[in-house]
Formats: structure tokens, sequence, C-alpha cells
């Protein structure tokens, strides 16, 4: 694997509009999409009909008003001038009627489709690997779910039928108005065909400017979650001040955005009404004119300057409208950006076989990140099974690192991890992670109680028995953790403090250890932990099975005293260190000794 291929697949970075090789047009944003779509065709087709009802509708009323002032107006038939009354009023019912209908069906089709989207949105972001959300802020990622989809929600439930709807009513009234007089309807046509050519050259202009703005509102959601995340941290530091500073800065460059796009969004707007008013006047200028001569009747006059009204009305209102498809289509362009990230964490053919009895091998391994910076180089080492290995190094030298590939949070960018002597890469994520368990330093732990999250992931308690659980709690000698805990089972784990971090690194332990792992890591799992407490996880991981392996990063050196093997990580080598003596002594030195 070349080093350009290995930076091109570590870097997740979510790209700006402007860093994008190709252009989404409208084509390609209702390709992407119709798979959203494909269950919404029958009401597409019910608005589709209520348009064209709608349209008819609209279309018809200025020849029939025309056909009674030139018909029976002219000729003081009162009965005919009622009798088209009504049937023009019938008309204007079965247009609001058919308005409202399409109204309803494509209100519903924008929520079903907002709904899909954003789960589909999250499940892509799921089964992206660790990488990516190492390089892109979360409150960005938190935008793009829901201010981004919004903005599609309102195109779809307001703005894409009104959009069809006017080119409808613009192209029946502009055949209309040519088919009545051919030179008088190009005349007042010519102001449109100048706007819609600006409207082409400003599109590009407008969207960028959306997709700015929208930027902008997700790096503000980032600054917003960061400093509300380490809230403790500003705090302590009485640093309220930074964060405000920098809020006021991601506030001010949205600020700004978002004045830019509402300027550009707002461009047509007047452009367009200054052709429909340019239009009228030709119209009566012209009109007049041929009235004069005797080449148009009145009614048919009367007759033009609605169609005029028809063309123009629906035009202004598709300035608007174009600024909702032109954000819409910035907004597409972020989501479409997560979904076509194909995610490097993929499985392969299990073919190959190393022909071992060790639990976890390291065969030529390197890695880096997405800087390029080499953390770990041509590694070798094998680990049998029930043994206890420590790996210890100076902070930033590649413990955690290594740990994260043994658990396949990352895989190589060159060589090949097995585990029991297949390649980790051909196993599902459910069997690996039914082999593998992890503790992190900093656990996560979901709201909810504790019950709930030391069985998350765990589907041997698909009724979340607490009466189970706490036998099972027993055999494996975890029930002694629960009296560290007010409620047990029950004591509610929310977003706030409601528990130490001492805490939450039990219940990862439980949760880790009730899965019954072939390999469990701890890194830095006891590290807020105090030593009688320590003790019990001690005597808890020696009940384990014979054959559990047990990988162990601690900066404690009590905590790796009676490991079978210790392992000194730095400089990215791993180099297998012996004694106890000899780890502690490289750890002083920094470097391999002698």
């Amino acid at each position: 694997m070349t080093h350009s291929r290995v930076q091109k697949i570590m870097n997740y970075t979510l790209r700006t509009n402007e860093q994008r090789e190709k252009k989404m047009t409208l084509r390609d944003a209702f390709r992407s999409l119709k798979p959203l779509l494909g269950d919404e065709k029958r009401q597409l087709l019910l608005s589709l009909f209520a348009i064209a009802v709608t349209s008819t509708a609209n279309l018809m009323a200025p020849v029939m008003i025309a056909h009674t002032i030139d018909t029976y107006i002219a000729s003081k038939d009162f009965h005919g001038v009622l009798i088209n009354s009504a049937i023009l009023g019938g008309i204007f019912i079965i247009g609001v009627a058919a308005q409202y209908l399409q109204t309803m069906a494509m209100g519903g089709v924008g929520r079903r489709v907002l709904f899909k989207l954003r789960n589909t949105i999250f499940a892509k972001l799921q089964n992206l690997p660790v990488a990516f959300f190492n390089a892109n802020k979360s409150g960005d990622l938190i935008s793009r779910i829901n201010n981004d989809t919004d903005k599609l929600n309102q195109f779809f439930s307001q703005a894409l039928m009104q959009f069809v709807g006017n080119f409808f009513i613009m192209l029946g009234a502009g055949i209309f108005m040519i088919s009545l007089h051919v030179k008088l309807g190009l005349a007042t046509l010519a102001p449109a065909a100048v706007v819609i050519i600006i409207t082409q050259i400003l599109s590009g202009w407008i969207k960028r400017t959306s997709t700015k703005s929208l930027q902008s509102t997700g790096g503000m959601s980032a600054e917003i979650q960061e400093s509300l995340a380490n809230f403790k941290v500003v705090v302590a530091f009485n640093r309220l001040d930074f964060f405000r500073t920098k809020f006021a800065e991601a506030n001010n460059k949205n600020y700004k955005a978002s004045v830019a796009s509402g300027i550009a969004s707002n461009t047509l707007i007047p452009l367009y009404g200054v052709a429909s008013s340019v239009a009228q006047i030709i119209l009566l200028a012209y009109g007049f004119t041929l009235i004069l001569s005797g080449n148009v009747t009145f009614g048919l006059l009367v007759g033009f300057m609605l169609y005029v009204n028809n063309f123009y009305t629906p035009l202004r209102q598709l300035a608007s409208i174009w600024t909702t498809l032109q954000l819409a289509m910035a907004s597409l362009d972020r989501i479409s950006e997560v979904l076509d990230i194909e995610s490097t964490i993929k499985l392969v053919p299990t073919e190959q076989v190393l022909p071992t009895q060790n639990v976890l091998t390291f065969d030529h391994v390197f890695f880096s990140y997405s800087n390029g910076k080499d953390v770990l180089r041509d590694v070798n080492l094998s680990l049998e099974k029930g043994k206890t290995y420590a790996l210890v190094g100076p902070t930033g030298g590649g413990k955690t690192t290594t740990a994260s590939l043994m658990a396949r949070l990352y895989d190589p960018t060159k060589g090949t991890v097995y585990l029991d002597g297949y390649d980790i890469r051909s196993y599902t994520p459910a069997q690996r992670t039914g082999k593998i368990g992890f503790i992190l330093q900093e656990p996560f732990l979901f709201t909810g109680t504790v019950a709930d999250n030391i069985l998350y992931g765990n589907d041997e308690y698909p009724d979340g028995s607490s009466e189970r659980l706490l036998e099972n709690l027993k055999v494996h000698g975890l029930d002694s953790l629960l009296a560290r805990f007010e409620n047990g089972l029950d004591t509610k784990v929310g977003a706030s403090d409601s528990i130490s971090l001492g805490q939450k690194q039990l219940i990862a332990f439980m949760r880790a250890v009730l899965r019954r792992p072939e390999i469990i890591i701890l890194d830095e799992a006891t590290a807020n932990i105090d030593t009688v407490t320590e003790q019990m996880l001690e005597d808890i991981l020696q009940r384990l099975p014979k054959d559990t392996t047990k990988i162990i990063i601690a900066h404690r050196l009590n905590t790796i005293q009676n490991a079978d093997d210790i392992f000194f990580v730095n400089g990215g080598e791993v180099i297998e260190a012996g004694s106890f003596e000899h780890a502690l002594e490289m750890l002083m030195h920094g470097k391999r000794t002698s």
C-alpha cells in the first residue's frame, strides 16, 4: 500500500463546498434522493395531478373572462354573464380543493423524507471508523443531521410543488399569450427572458453564500458543544472569557455569512418585480396601440393582462423558491458528503490463515494518522492465550494506539493483525466484539440506569431481567462493586455528574467482564479508582477463565508487577521488556537499554 493511499484512507476530514471536485446539479440532487422517494410515488403522482388541476383552473379563467367581456358584456347579455360567472366560480373551487390536496400530500412527503434521511445519516455515521470522528467536530455533524436536513424538508414540503406548479402556470400562460397574439406575447415575455438569464448567472453565487452560511452554523454549533462539554474545565481555569471570545468569533462569522446569504437570496426578488412592471408597461403601451388599430379587442387585452399577471406573479414567487432550492442544494451537498464516505473498516476474505496458536499476532504492522507521522513501525509481536501482558511507555508513545489496533478500532496502514490465526479484518463486528472486551480510559455511558449501561451491547439479556443480571454478576464476583452505587442496578446515570468518574470506570469494567471475552484490554481502566477497589478488580480478573488473555495499559507500576510479559512502547517500536525491573529502567530512560 502506497503512502498516498494510506493518507487517503486515514483522512476523513469533511471538505467545504469549494473543495469538492464536482458541483451537484439539480439532476444529481434528485438522483441521490431517489432511494428516499421510492415509497412516495403515489403521493408524488397525486400531487402532480393536483398541480395539473390547479394550473388548468388558473389558466382557464383569463380566456373565459376575455370571452365574457367580448361576447356577453359587449352585447349586454346578462344571462350569459351569470352562467360564465357560475362556471368560473366552480373552476376556482376545484382549483382551491386541488391545491389543498397537493399541500397535504407534499407535507407528508416532506416529513417522511426528513425522517428517513435523518435515520440514513445516523446509520451511516455509526458505520464510519473512529478516524472520521477524530477528524471532524461533533457540532458540525449534529448541524448536518438537524439543520441541513430541515432545509431539505422545507424544500420538499413547501417549495418543490410550488416550483413545479408555478412552472406549469408560467408555461401555460406563455403559450396562451403567444397563441392569442404572437407579437404582443413575445413583447411581454421579453423581460422574463432577461431575468432568467441573470438568474442562471447568479445561481452559483447564491448557492456558495448559502453553503457558507450553513458551514458557519455548523461551526457555531461545534463551539457551543465544545464549551458545554468541557464546562468544568472552563470554570476550573477561569477561562470563561476565552470561550466567550471564541463563541463571539464563531457567532460573528455566522452573522456575516447569514447577512451575505440573505443579500444573495433576496437579490432576485426585486429583479423579478421590475421585470413584471416592465412587462405590464409594454402590454399597456403596445396593447392600446393594437386596440386603436383594430387588431386587438378590449376583452382580449384584459385576458392578456390576466395572463401577464399569471406569468409574472409565479415568476416573482420563483425568485424566493429558487433561493430555497439553492439552500436545499447546499444542504444536500453537505449531507451527501457524509453519505458518500466509504468506510475502510471492511471485511476481507478468510482464506489466509496464520498457522499459530497465539491469540493475537502483529505481523510487520505499520500505522500512522492523517498527519503522516508513523506511530508504529514494523511491529511484530505475539500474545498467547491465558497470559497477562502489560504495555508501558511514556505518554504519547503509542500504547493506546497499539491496543486500538488489537480491538480493530483502526486498521494498520501496512501489515496484518491476526486474531486466533485469522486476519482480524475477516471477523464481523459482532464476532470481534464478542471475542474482545475493551475498557477505555474515559468510559462513555448512556443516559439510563447502571443496569442499562452494563447490558449495553450484550445480546444475552434481551429482556433486561435484573434477577438474571444479578445472578451473573455474583458468578463473576461483580456484585460487590454494586455497593459503590446508592441504588444498585437502578442508580440513575445521566448527562450530569450523577456518578463519579471512578464509578463510570466500574460500570465499564462490569460491562466488559460480563461479556466473557477471550481478550480483555484495560486502558488505564483503574486510573480513577482507589487502591482497595483496584485490588477487588484484580481479584475479579483472576476469576476469569484460564484461557482469557489480559492486556493492561497502566502508569501505576503495581498494576503491571504480576504481568507475564511486559512490552515497552515508544518511538514507533514495541519492544519486549522482559522483567519488571528492566521495564522500569526503560521507563526511566525512555528508550531501550542494553
